[in-house]
């Protein structure tokens, strides 16, 4: 498993505990490196910038991701389908050194592991929507 591949299942791991019983990034992440021992300073890294991030921008993170889920509100779907959609849609709005393909394909694979039987392909059509959406509140350009 990749050192980015890695970070992001702990920063869901992180997301998924925040979400169930609140506390502080910090002693959350703290927590999950002790799980995924030993952790590289680089997906430490990482890890804490996508949580940091997603926590951060969350109101808006929420709204793409409302907008974009026909049928399902956002607090009736399952907690690890939830995270998982926040921590990629944090990706596609403003992590411009992720290509949206990376963070489809990282989503879905972490839906897979993490999520029910149906988790994988409910990830994909909300994400297919918002990588399609032209109009993403603040989203950072890609590079190319």
């Amino acid at each position: 498993m990749g050192s980015r591949s890695r970070a992001r299942e702990c920063a869901l791991q992180a997301l998924y505990q925040l979400d169930t019983s609140g506390g502080n990034a910090s002693e959350v992440l703290l927590g999950i490196w002790s799980h995924f021992d030993p952790v590289d300073e680089e997906t430490k890294r990482f890890a804490e910038a996508l949580v940091r991030g997603a926590q951060r921008e969350q109101e808006v993170i929420d709204e793409v991701i409302r907008r974009s889920s026909t049928n399902w509100k956002i607090e009736r779907m399952a907690r690890v389908d939830r995270n998982v959609l926040r921590l990629a849609v944090y990706e596609i709005l403003r992590r411009p050194d992720v290509p949206v393909k990376v963070s489809l394909n990282e989503a879905i694979e972490l839906s897979k592991k993490y999520g029910s039987e149906d988790s994988s392909s409910f990830v994909n059509g909300i994400l297919d929507r918002v990588a399609h959406a032209t109009d993403l509140p603040g989203q950072v350009p890609k590079k190319e």
